[in-house]
C-alpha cells in the first residue's frame, strides 16, 4: 500500500512539471504510448524526467533509449555500480532531483557491497565532469557505464530545466520524506533478474550509423546502436528547433570547454550571443545556458524564448539537442575509460 502511494505520489509530480505540459498517461497515442508501455514496465512506474519529453515523441524515445538501455538492462556491469555513477554525475551537476533519486535506489540495493565499490564509483563519476580521471573498474563494463555517464549529463540539464527539485509534489510535508525516500528506493530498486532484457527500446527509432565519438560504446553492440538511434534522433530535433546560427554557437563554445562552470552570473551568455542576429539570441541565450550552467536557467531565459517559438515541442527540442551535444562534449574525454578509444 505504501509502494503505491508513493507510485501515485511521483506520478502527481508530472503535474509540477515546469515550462510545458505533459502529455497524460490516458491521452497518450502513437509513439509517447508505446514509450509510457515501456517506462511503465521497466521502471514500474512513469519517470517524470523521461515524461517531460512527451511534447516531442522522437525526442522522447531518444532519451528514453539511452537510459534503458545504459541504467536498467541487464548487462556486465552491476545494478549498484549504475546508480553510484547516475548519483555522481548527478552531484557534479547541481541536479538535486537526480541526486535524490539515485541515492535513494543506491541506498535500497541491499547487495550494494561486496560486488562495487560505490563511494569509489561516485567519486570518478563526480570528477569526471571536468576532468580526464582513472576508472575505478575493469574495462568489461565500461560501456554501460560511461553509458550511464553520458546519459546523465544528458538528464540532470533536462531535469533542471523542466522539474523541480524534489521527486516528490510540492504538497508532501517534509516530515513524511525520510519514509518517502526509503520506500521509493525499495520501489526501483532492481529484480533479482538483474534487469530487463537489452535492445528491447531499439525498435523505438530507426537504425543510424555510429558516429566517431561512440568509440566508448562500440564493445557493446546494443549500447552502441541505442546512442547512435538517439544521436541521430536529437541532431534532427535541433534542425527543426535550434537556428543554424545557435548550432554553430554551441559547438563552438563547447569544442573548447572542458567542465568548467562558467560564473555564478549570466554575463557570459549575454557576451556570448552578442554576436547573433537579434531575432535568434533568445534561442542562444537558451540553449547556452542549458549546455554549460543549466541550473542557471530561469523563467526570464524560457520566456523570452517561448516569445519566439511558442511550442511546448520546440522547446522541448531545443533542451534536448543542448543537453545531448554537451553530453557528448563530456564524452570525449570519459572515454579514456575504453580500450576502443585509444
Amino acid at each position: 500500500m505504501v509502494a503505491s502511494l508513493v507510485r501515485f505520489a511521483v506520478r502527481r509530480s508530472l503535474n509540477d512539471t515546469r515550462h510545458i505540459r505533459v502529455v497524460k498517461r490516458r491521452h497518450a497515442r502513437g509513439l509517447v504510448a508505446d514509450v509510457y508501455r515501456q517506462v511503465e514496465r521497466d521502471f514500474r512506474m512513469l519517470a517524470p524526467p523521461v515524461a517531460l519529453h512527451s511534447a516531442a515523441p522522437r525526442t522522447l524515445a531518444a532519451s528514453w533509449m539511452v537510459l534503458r538501455e545504459t541504467l536498467l538492462a541487464h548487462g556486465v556491469a552491476d545494478r549498484a555500480s549504475k546508480e553510484a555513477v547516475a548519483t555522481g554525475v548527478s552531484m557534479a551537476n547541481s541536479c538535486p532531483y537526480c541526486e535524490d533519486v539515485h541515492s535513494m535506489t543506491l541506498d535500497g540495493i541491499a547487495d550494494a557491497a561486496g560486488r562495487s565499490d560505490p563511494d569509489a564509483i561516485i567519486g570518478w563519476a563526480r570528477a569526471s565532469a571536468t576532468a580526464t580521471v582513472p576508472p575505478p573498474f575493469p574495462p568489461e563494463p565500461a560501456s554501460e557505464l560511461i553509458g550511464v555517464a553520458v546519459a546523465f549529463h544528458y538528464y540532470n540539464r533536462m531535469v533542471n530545466v523542466f522539474l523541480r527539485e524534489s521527486p516528490f509534489p510540492a504538497h508532501v510535508p517534509e516530515s513524511a520524506k525520510p519514509r518517502a525516500r526509503r520506500v521509493l528506493g525499495g520501489v526501483l530498486r532492481p529484480s533479482a533478474s538483474g534487469g530487463p532484457r537489452p535492445g528491447a527500446s531499439l525498435n523505438l527509432l530507426p537504425a543510424a550509423p555510429l558516429p566517431d565519438d561512440l568509440c566508448w560504446a562500440r564493445p557493446n553492440a546494443v549500447v552502441a546502436d541505442a546512442f547512435a538511434r538517439a544521436y541521430a534522433a536529437t541532431e534532427a530535433a535541433g534542425a527543426r528547433s535550434v537556428p543554424r546560427s545557435v548550432r554553430d554557437l554551441v559547438r563552438d563554445r563547447l569544442s573548447t570547454w572542458e567542465g568548467q562552470a562558467p560564473g555564478i552570473s549570466r554575463s557570459w551568455v549575454h557576451e556570448a550571443v552578442a554576436e547573433l542576429a537579434a531575432a535568434d539570441r533568445p534561442a542562444g541565450s537558451l540553449a547556452l545556458a542549458i549546455a554549460l550552467a543549466s541550473y542557471q536557467v530561469d523563467e526570464g531565459l524560457v520566456d523570452a524564448f517561448r516569445r519566439t517559438a511558442p511550442g511546448d515541442d520546440t522547446l522541448v527540442e531545443l533542451a534536448a539537442w543542448a543537453s545531448m551535444t554537451a553530453a557528448r562534449r563530456v564524452s570525449t574525454w570519459l572515454a579514456v575509460a575504453s580500450p576502443d578509444c585509444v
